[in-house]
C-alpha cells in the first residue's frame, strides 16, 4: 500500500512538473515565434505630426531588435475611431498595433456609439508618456503672456478665432477647455491635423493656436508665433521660460490623456509582454529620451498592467471633462 501510495504520489508531481514544463515550453515558443512578418502600427495622426514622428522613432528602433520591418500606418479621421477600428478587427497576434494618441480616450467620451468597445476590444501594450501642446498667439496682437491675451480675446468677444487639429483631438479638447476656463468667447476652427491648423495662425487666418511644441517650436524661436504656455505639469526644458497654463489655470494641472502603445483583445499574453518589455526598453535609450526632449514630450513609461488602469482612469475621467465643456459630438 504504501509503495502504492509513494508511486501514486509520484506520478502526480510528474504530471504537475510536466504541465508546468509545457507551460512554459508553449511560453517561449510563442516568444520565439514573434515576430514572423512585418508589424504595423496604425496611428491616428497625419504624418509630420509630434505623435507620428514618435511613432516613427519607435518603429525603427523595433525594426532593428526584430529584424522585421515595423510600419507606422497613418489613418487620421473621425477622432480617432477610424484607426483604432482598424485595429480592433485585426487578427489578434500582435503584428498590428494602435499607437493610442489621447483622442482615443477622448473619443468614447465625445461619441455616443463607437464600433468597438475601448477596454473589452483592446489590450495595453505599454504607456508612453504625455504630447506637450503649447498655447500661441500671433506676434501681430503684440501679447506676451496669458494674462495679456485673456485681457484682450475678453474686450473683443467674438472676434477672437482658434485653430487646432481635428475635433476630439488634445489639442481640440484643450482649446475648448481654455476657452471656457478664461470666459473667452471665440470661434474654434479645427482642421485635420495640428501642422493644417498652425498654418492658418502663421497666415493672420487665425489669432491663436493650441498645438503640439514639436511642431510650433521652430516658428516660436523665429519670432513667428508667441508661446503663452505650455500645457503640461511641468515647464518644457526646450522652453524654461514659458509657463504651464496651470500656473495661471488651475484646470490644467492635470494631464488628462496621453499617449500609449495598444494590441486588439486577445493577443497571447507572451506577446504582450514580450512587446511591452521591449518598448520600455527603447524609451529608456539614451538618444530616444534626448529626441523625445527635444520637442518637449514627457515620457512615463508604463507596463501593461499600468497601462490598462491609466485608460480606465482616463475615460472616466474624461467623460465628466466632455459633460463640462459640452463638446458631446451631436
Amino acid at each position: 500500500m504504501r509503495i502504492c501510495g509513494w508511486l501514486c504520489h509520484a506520478c502526480c508531481v510528474t504530471r504537475i512538473a510536466f504541465v508546468a514544463w509545457m507551460a512554459f515550453t508553449g511560453c517561449a515558443h510563442a516568444q520565439q515565434k514573434f515576430p514572423i512578418k512585418s508589424i504595423r502600427i496604425v496611428a491616428s495622426t497625419t504624418a509630420g505630426s509630434q505623435p507620428d514622428s514618435l511613432a516613427r522613432l519607435l518603429a525603427q528602433k523595433l525594426s532593428e531588435t526584430w529584424g522585421q520591418a515595423v510600419i507606422v500606418d497613418n489613418r487620421p479621421g473621425a477622432g480617432g475611431v477610424l484607426a483604432a477600428s482598424t485595429v480592433a478587427k485585426a487578427t489578434a497576434d500582435g503584428h498590428t498595433l494602435l499607437y493610442a494618441l489621447p483622442n482615443f480616450v477622448i473619443s468614447t467620451a465625445m461619441q455616443p456609439s463607437l464600433p468597438y468597445d475601448p477596454l473589452k476590444d483592446f489590450t495595453g501594450i505599454a504607456h508612453i508618456g504625455i504630447s506637450t501642446n503649447i498655447l500661441v498667439a500671433m506676434p501681430a496682437l503684440g501679447v506676451k503672456s496669458v494674462k495679456d491675451f485673456v485681457a484682450l480675446a475678453l474686450a473683443q468677444p467674438g472676434k477672437m478665432i482658434l485653430s487646432t487639429s481635428a475635433a476630439g483631438s488634445a489639442a481640440h479638447l484643450s482649446g475648448a477647455k481654455f476657452n471656457l476656463a478664461a470666459g473667452i468667447k471665440a470661434a474654434q476652427v479645427a482642421f485635420k491635423g495640428g501642422p493644417e491648423s498652425m498654418i492658418e495662425t502663421l497666415a493672420g487666418r487665425a489669432q491663436y493656436h493650441v498645438g503640439t511644441l514639436g511642431v510650433t517650436i521652430p516658428f516660436i524661436k523665429d519670432g513667428k508665433l508667441t508661446a503663452l504656455a505650455v500645457i503640461t505639469p511641468q515647464r518644457a526644458p526646450v522652453l524654461p521660460d514659458v509657463p504651464t497654463l496651470g500656473e495661471s489655470h488651475a484646470e490644467f494641472r492635470r494631464p488628462e490623456t496621453s499617449h500609449g502603445l495598444m494590441a486588439p483583445a486577445g493577443t497571447p499574453r507572451p506577446v504582450v509582454i514580450l512587446i511591452s518589455k521591449e518598448v520600455l526598453r527603447i524609451l529608456e535609450l539614451p538618444e530616444m529620451k534626448e529626441r523625445m526632449n527635444s520637442f518637449g514630450y514627457v515620457a512615463a513609461p508604463g507596463g501593461a498592467d499600468e497601462y490598462q488602469k491609466i485608460l480606465r482612469s482616463q475615460i472616466e475621467a474624461m467623460a465628466r471633462l466632455v459633460r463640462d465643456t459640452g463638446l458631446r459630438a451631436k
